[in-house]
């Protein structure tokens, strides 16, 4: 037998059976006849709890329903697909089932609050899948009363959150990449600035020698960038000693940079992680390191013994130590952690030793991964 209950919104009921909750039930108020629809009669007519069944049985979200103790009364098709569990594997065990050790301390808070007839709004926290590993969810709990208006126990509704999650995560790395690479482009301008002024000639040559290096560090800037062409179709090969002089070529004057080595393609889907790495270590060298000052110099040697390819980076003449390409900081930036992202993608070993005259890193790579 099924009364309404008072508290529910209009033409909503909860009821409970002897054994466990049922399905929440739907009370139609008083509708005007509907001419049209004045073929369909009493027999024709849904039962309203088959009917809100079917919608919660139907529903992606997990509906659980559990008792004042904790016990898991009631669980639909969503909270199977969400978690793992059938609902034989888990009506009548306790909901804690599903919370994280750390996170245990949530439900007695959750209890209390149902308790005093509270209803919590959504809130973000995980749970645990049957498989032991953890999802990120949104989770809303309502107290159930019975027909006396009693509260017998809660509904909770689970979301799956985790997409939501990732693309937040996505966006939070492209807006601190953005932001470091705007900051770097305005300290490269500036350098690119200072070192051009330091040659000599007449003013025309000076601005002439900024655009050339500006629009080579445009270029250089553009292979750090993921090709937004066809992605079904490979990119070109690039040979590495011509990156490296392409992503140096503004700041290359006065025979200051040497690069070594021998020709060595790139696969197409490596050239972007290369250049990434090869463009920071650059950029913190025009701001900190040898590329800042007049009498610095960089050379980069390239070695390939057929399974690993080693670069040397080695900086000379660099001023006293300061700023991040110096000295070891406190604390991880961006450009941190980018270089640890590529590294861990390349399956690559990056070095460094600072040296009282300048940086030397030092890179290898499984010649595998830069084939790809």
């Amino acid at each position: 037998m099924t009364d309404s209950n008072a508290s529910a919104p209009a033409g909503f009921h909860v009821a409970r059976s002897r054994a466990q909750f049922e399905v929440a039930s739907v009370v139609l108020p008083p509708q005007p006849l509907d001419t049209a629809a004045a073929s369909v009669g009493p027999v024709d007519a849904p039962d309203p709890r088959a009917w809100l069944a079917a919608i919660i049985d139907g529903s992606g979200d997990a509906i659980i329903s559990k008792d004042l103790h904790g016990i898991i009364q009631s669980w639909n098709h969503g909270a199977t697909r969400l978690f793992g569990y059938a609902p034989e594997e888990v009506i009548g065990q306790s909901i804690t089932i599903l919370i994280p050790q750390d996170r245990l301390n949530e439900e007695p808070r959750i209890l209390a609050e149902i308790h005093r007839g509270r209803r919590i709004l959504p809130f973000e926290t995980q749970r645990l899948r049957k498989d032991g590993e953890l999802v990120d969810i949104s989770l809303t709990i309502s107290p159930i009363h019975n027909a006396q208006g009693n509260i017998v126990g809660a509904s909770k509704i689970a979301r799956d959150i985790t997409e939501r999650r990732m693309a937040q995560e996505q966006q939070r790395l492209l807006m601190g990449e953005m932001r470091h690479r705007v900051k770097n482009l305005f300290a490269l301008a500036s350098a690119i600035v200072t070192i051009s002024s330091r040659s000599a000639g007449s003013l025309d040559q000076i601005v002439g020698m900024i655009q050339d290096r500006l629009q080579a560090l445009a270029r250089a800037h553009e292979l750090t960038m993921a090709d937004s062409g066809d992605a079904m179709e490979a990119p070109p090969q690039t040979d590495l000693l011509a990156l490296i002089d392409a992503i140096l070529a503004p700041y290359s004057v006065d025979n200051r940079i040497i690069v070594e080595g021998p020709q060595f393609l790139l696969g197409g889907r490596s050239i972007t992680h290369v250049a990434l790495l090869l463009h920071e270590l650059a950029t913190n060298a025009a701001k900190y390191g040898s590329l800042s000052v007049k009498e610095g110099q960089l050379a980069v040697r390239v070695e390939n013994d057929g399974t690993d390819v080693r670069l040397r980076w080695e900086e000379s003449g660099s001023p006293e130590p300061a700023g991040s390409n110096a000295a070891p900081r406190d604390g991880e930036g961006f450009g941190t952690r980018l270089e640890k992202g590529i590294a861990a993608t390349l399956k690559a070993s990056i070095e460094r030793d600072w040296q009282p005259n300048g940086l030397i890193v030092s890179i290898v790579v499984p010649r595998a991964a830069l084939e790809i």
